[in-house]
């Protein structure tokens, strides 16, 4: 009987229905829409042929060798579900998760399309989730992570220290990740990478205190190594730099995550403590807008790179790459000094309230 309730359920867990759709386009091309999307260990699997033929792409699942190969500018691409690589023209390239056989269809994960895809091609790949799936108590690395994070920034608030002791700076993406590709070949990685540069070194030398980045070069992270300079006990401020695309050149502007708490009207997180978040999101916009940058809006999203806790965490997204004003402002080194003079300047005006309230 256990044995029989066991297969069950493992058939039960296969024939799961798809739990979003994606968009994903080639360039200015109309996207494409992708119905079965499986979600599986904290990650999302999507068809490798429609994912292929989205972008131009085909390929071939050869049952011998128990592997499918497509072509690609850089060579023939190999995955296999026994590898976590994509081997072509002799290296191999990591994957964040084995491919999938699911629901009769091998599948593999996001960052295929997020990563891998946009560097085998060299050229941008848009994508967007329609129906993004956040886990509430999800297993494997990221909600283990999750919780551990939630748990320790929780812990900040027993800390009776005068104003900001630290701060930690994430970079968004690196190494074979990346992110957006925009006009002219500009990656989102090269722009977090030297924003954050410019944003770390305008804190040292006028505040004095610690600033810790997730990455000080171009290699990918996992999301522990990502997470590790937040989770230090004299970091009281998280700032993550991300870039946008999308479908056409119009989108334009920054936009500011914040982690989900009563209402953006609110300036209270659960529990009636202050919301640090919306506070700190608050000053970065002034800030950005005394320097003529426009601030499309200040959201609430449940992203993983905010975590769970307390801790007073904004995900800053500079831009649209693939809009002409937005991507010259983060590609050149006055754009990039002006981004992270805004941002100094409203995290010092964050910082100073903070002193004053332990006061």
């Amino acid at each position: 009987m256990v044995r029989f309730l066991f297969v069950v359920l493992l058939w039960l867990l296969t024939c799961l229905p798809a739990v979003a759709s994606v968009e994903i386009s080639l360039g200015g091309s109309s996207p494409v829409t992708i119905e079965e999307v499986y979600r599986r260990d904290g990650t999302s699997f999507l068809p490798v042929d429609e994912v292929l033929g989205a972008v131009g792409l085909s390929g071939r699942w050869i049952s011998v060798e128990h592997i499918y190969t497509f072509k690609t500018p850089r060579g023939t691409a190999t995955i296999s579900p026994g590898s976590q690589f994509i081997r072509v023209a002799g290296d191999f390239i990591p994957l964040s998760h084995r491919p999938r056989f699911i629901d009769g269809k091998l599948r593999v994960p996001e960052n295929f399309v997020t990563g891998n895809l946009r560097t085998l091609l060299g050229q941008t790949v848009y994508y967007r989730n329609l129906q993004p799936v956040v886990d509430q108590d999800p297993g494997g690395e990221e909600g283990t992570l999750d919780r551990l994070f939630a748990f320790l920034l929780n812990k900040k608030e027993t800390v009776a220290a005068p104003g900001i002791r630290g701060v930690a700076i994430d970079p968004g993406h690196g190494g074979e990740d990346p992110g957006v590709i925009g006009l002219d070949g500009v990656k989102e990685k090269d722009v977090t990478l030297s924003a954050a540069r410019r944003f770390e070194k305008l804190i040292k030398m006028r505040l004095g205190i610690p600033v810790y980045l997730s990455r000080d070069e171009d290699y990918a992270l996992s999301w522990q190594k990502r997470f590790e300079p937040a989770l230090r006990s004299d970091v009281d401020a998280l700032i993550t730099l991300h870039a946008q695309g999308a479908f056409t050149s119009a989108p334009q502007g920054l936009t500011l995550f914040i982690r989900p708490q009563n209402g953006i009207g609110d300036d209270k997180s659960e529990g009636g403590r202050p919301d640090l978040s919306l506070k700190l999101a608050q000053e970065l916009k002034a800030s950005l807008e005394r320097q003529g940058l426009p601030v499309l809006d200040i959201v609430q999203a449940p992203l993983l790179p905010l975590g769970r806790g307390d801790l007073p965490s904004v995900l800053v997204e500079m831009g649209y790459l693939t809009n002409r004003e937005d991507k010259k402002q983060l590609a050149e080194d006055a754009g990039l000094d002006r981004m992270a003079e805004a941002l100094y300047g409203g995290f010092k005006v964050f910082a100073d309230k903070q002193k004053e309230n332990m006061n």
